[in-house]
Formats: C-alpha cells, structure tokens, sequence
C-alpha cells in the first residue's frame, strides 16, 4: 500500500472512530442542521487562518467553537426558532466566507479541496493529531455521556433527576463543534455532517442500546472510510464524496434487511 493512501486510511479511521458516537447524538436530538451551519462556518475558519497567516484547521476551530458558543447563548432567547436561527448563521457565514476569498486577491486557497475535502493529502502529523484529539474529545463525552443519555428520554426529567442538562447541551455542541473542524480535511465543508449522520443512522436499526448503536455507529463510520477510499483509487474520483457514497451504500443496504 502506497504511503499516501495508509496516511488517508489511518486519519480516515480515526475519524470514523470518533464521529460514530458523537453522530448517535446528531441523530438522537436531531442536530443535522446544527452540524451543517458549523460545516458552512467553517470556511470563515479558512478566511480567519488567511488572515492571521496560521494553520486552518485552528482557524476552523476557533470559528466552530465560537458559532457553538454563539448558538447555546442565543437559543435562550425565544424571538427566533432554532431553525431559523441555524439557517441565518449556515447560510450568512458561508456567504461571508466566500465574498472575504474573493476580496483577498493574494490568498492562495485549495477552495474546491475544502469544500469536497482532500483526505488523500494528509500527513502523519495530521494523522497524529486526528486520533490524539479523537480520545479526548471522546474522554470528554464519557463524562458527560449519562446526562445526554437522560436527556434523549426526557430533558425535563433528567433536569429533575439532578442532571446539569444546560451544561450537558453546551458541552456537546462545542464537541460536535471539534468533530466537524477535525473532520474537514477528509470530507470536506459540503460533505462533513454525512459522516456524522449517515452511519449512526445506519446503526440505529441493528441497535438495542446507546452505547451498542454508539460502537456500531464507528464500525460503519469505518467500513465507509476503507470501501470510500477503496474505490476513489480503483475508479480515479474524489476520495471525501466517495467515502460518503459507500456511506450511502451502506445505508440503503441496511434498510433491505426486514
């Protein structure tokens, strides 16, 4: 195996490890529109790293922390349904992003490998960084893990039971918040929340328990990845759509079975 392609794998993998539980949540409270207005804000994270002449993926980071942030603070408002506040942000950021590009006559910006992502160009330090982050951000959703759960049941009721359930939903969406910034350099601004929604919906019907549709989520996560990348070697297209694709695939044969 060629050495680009074990580095995709590898970073691919560990996506996919970290993604798995963190989409069960996603589909749990349905947060699709959450993860797609942190993809599309991200690329005013692209448009920050010009700016400040630093790393993107930290320039992603930043701006996905702060629009987590951001709506956990204004969903206590009640003038505005999340809904509409999430198309605001996704659509108002990602316009942004791109008319700051086009104002930036010097920068020199890979615009279509953000967007569709380029898994294939990672190096070991990405790889590194991908699956040391992966095991915090996991550690951290381990402890907050009973609260979320509890949550998925009833809110109220678990606010009752003594969980911090405010905490709990700020926590989680500055998490998803990391997920989605780690995962652009693989799927890309357009394609990232499918790694997140498509296998943990995958899972959902072969999954008693939350923590089984949880591991069984990255199982997919990362039969998606191998058979993606698998066929954007044999057949010469983009590894982040094609990972999706086998996504997909894996999907719509899960909904064969009775």
């Amino acid at each position: 195996m060629d050495e680009f392609l074990a580095r995709a794998l590898a970073g691919g993998l560990g996506l996919a490890l970290v993604a798995g539980p963190f989409g069960c949540f996603v589909v749990w409270r349905r947060m699709a529109y959450f993860g797609d207005t942190l993809a599309h804000a991200a690329l005013l994270g692209v448009v920050l790293g010009v700016a400040l002449d630093m790393d993107f993926t930290i320039g992603i980071a930043l701006l996905s922390l702060a629009v987590a942030l951001l709506l956990g603070l204004m969903q206590r408002q009640r003038q505005l349904a999340s809904d509409t506040m999430l198309g605001i942000i996704s659509h108002g950021a990602l316009a942004t992003g791109l008319v700051a590009l086009a104002l930036m006559q010097d920068a020199r910006v890979n615009l279509m490998g953000w967007l569709l992502g380029d898994i294939l160009a990672i190096g070991w330090t990405d790889v590194a960084v991908l699956w040391g982050g992966g095991v915090v951000l996991l550690a951290a959703l381990a402890v907050v893990w009973p609260t979320l759960v509890a949550m998925i049941v009833d809110e109220d009721l678990a606010a009752v039971e003594g969980h911090a359930v405010a905490r709990a939903r700020m926590v989680l969406m500055v998490l998803v918040a990391l997920v989605v910034a780690a995962a652009m350099k693989v799927v890309g601004i357009l394609l990232v929340t499918a790694l997140l929604v498509i296998p943990a919906a995958t899972a959902r019907k072969f999954s008693r328990t939350p923590e089984h549709m949880a591991v069984l989520a990255s199982v997919i996560g990362a039969l998606a990845v191998a058979l993606g990348l698998a066929g954007s070697w044999r057949f010469d297209t983009p590894s982040g759509p094609s990972v999706v694709v086998a996504a997909v695939a894996l999907f719509v044969l899960s909904q064969a079975r009775r």
